[in-house]
């Protein structure tokens, strides 16, 4: 009998053994791991655990869990290298999930299976670090943080960048006040190339139907025949991903409620087309949306193009000062430039006496003097973070509340982009609106 009609998939976990719930982490056990997705992220997933066996070795990576056996026998190969032991293997989530011993698992699948995964995962009593976006419908999004919630398990999204210890000093500028009033937040992280599609992809000649279980990958997604194309590619295909606003947007609006202490845009419009790659595509090469946050009284844009690498950069706009970073997502350089004079006419709010103000760098103790334009996206602070987390049960820096606005944020700006109207979040019931919020 097929799985995914054996019992219902997120229901799954009400057929679990019961000691699976009650297995929590304690500050000295070693955490059994397990790799749910195994594709090109779950590698970097590896690396980050490699990275943070410097801080925190008492762990194993004891299972890795795929549709494709070609992903997993890869994943199973590459951990036995890395780690000196070679994993066990699954097919289907649930019956990796099934084993008692096993504490955590980290989610590396598509998009738009994220958020359903992770309920699943969570209903069966273990810790999860869970790639972004961490849901791209709303529905969804509800699902994962509700079920998150109701738990005792510690949660860790996958916003690496919320671990950086620089994006924190950006932040505690922000709070000190010597900014000023913030005014606005802007990004523009780009690149140059036909970013996700390639026309001669290995995986898509390799792989047959009979190979995987096409019906469990839609999971809750319209049935279609099986094309290798989204499975490989879902981040082009809007019935999965809206990609740039998936894979971009979902870092840049994480930062921007990071920096702000506060979460989801009160209003959000957007735009764009695909501009640059004509192929099979059907999410924006070119992408920008703009928003508010009411209470803060912020603007907030952020923009990317896949026709163009030039100018990256993010900046903090405050009437005392600006934070610009000269890089793209999750650039570690910031420097601060102070407002010299507010004034017009004779109105002079106040003056520096200083016709220049020179730029600051922003450092750390203990840092390099001079943070580089560009990090690695296999961050180790962040899955030390998740460890420390586990160990503590504490909230991880990528709280299921930080997830759950990335996403709302998300699938706000999706939904205009695709529907062209400037769409509202009503925060009391939780709904997206086309009009604004009446009192």
């Amino acid at each position: 009998m097929d799985p995914i009609s054996r019992r219902n998939f997120i229901g799954a976990a009400a057929a679990w053994p019961a000691a699976s719930y009650a297995r929590i982490v304690g500050a000295n056990d070693r955490i059994q791991i397990g790799q749910l997705g195994c594709g090109h992220r779950a590698s970097g997933h590896r690396i980050m655990l490699k990275l943070s066996a410097e801080t925190d070795s008492n762990f194993d990576l004891r299972s890795v869990c795929d549709l494709w056996s070609v992903n997993r026998d890869k994943a199973a190969d590459d951990a036995q290298q890395i780690f000196g032991k070679r994993p066990k293997t699954y097919k289907y989530s649930e019956e990796m999930l099934a084993d008692n011993d096993l504490d955590a698992v980290m989610i590396a699948t598509g998009d738009h299976q994220h958020a359903r995964i992770l309920a699943e995962v969570v209903r069966a009593g273990k810790d999860c670090y869970c790639e972004k976006p961490m849901a791209n419908t709303l529905q969804d999004a509800k699902l994962a943080r509700d079920t998150v919630v109701a738990g005792k398990q510690v949660v860790q999204m996958g916003s690496q960048w919320l671990s950086d210890p620089y994006q924190h000093q950006v932040r505690e500028i922000v709070r000190s006040g010597k900014l000023g009033k913030i005014v606005s937040i802007s990004q523009s992280w780009n690149w140059n190339g036909p970013r996700w599609h390639v026309p001669d992809r290995a995986n898509v000649a390799a792989i047959r139907e009979q190979d995987t279980d096409w019906k469990r990958w839609l999971l809750g997604r319209a049935s279609r025949p099986f094309d290798p194309w989204p499975y490989f590619e879902f981040r082009i295909f809007k019935e999965f991903s809206c990609g740039i606003p998936d894979q971009f947007f979902s870092h840049g609006s994480g930062l921007a409620h990071f920096y702000l202490d506060t979460f989801i845009p009160d209003d959000m419009v957007a735009n764009g087309g695909i501009f640059a790659w004509h192929d099979i595509r059907e999410n924006p090469d070119t992408f920008q949306c703009l928003s508010t946050f009411a209470e803060k009284q912020v603007l907030y844009s952020f923009g990317m193009t896949l026709g163009s690498g030039y100018g990256d950069h993010s900046m903090i706009r405050g009437t005392h000062g600006t934070l610009y970073s000269p890089g793209g997502e999750g650039s570690p350089q910031w420097w601060f430039t102070p407002e010299t004079r507010s004034f017009w006419e004779s109105n002079v709010v106040f003056d520096l006496h200083s016709e220049k103000g020179k730029p600051e760098l922003v450092t750390i103790p203990g840092h390099p003097e001079t943070p580089p334009v560009k990090q690695d996206d296999n961050l180790k602070a962040h899955t030390d973070n998740w460890f420390r987390c586990m160990r503590n049960r504490t909230t991880p820096n990528g709280s299921i509340e930080s997830g759950f606005a990335h996403a709302v944020a998300v699938v706000m700006a999706t939904r205009s982009y695709r529907e062209g109207k400037k769409l509202y979040w009503d925060r009391k019931n939780e709904r997206i609106l086309e009009r604004p919020v009446t009192a």
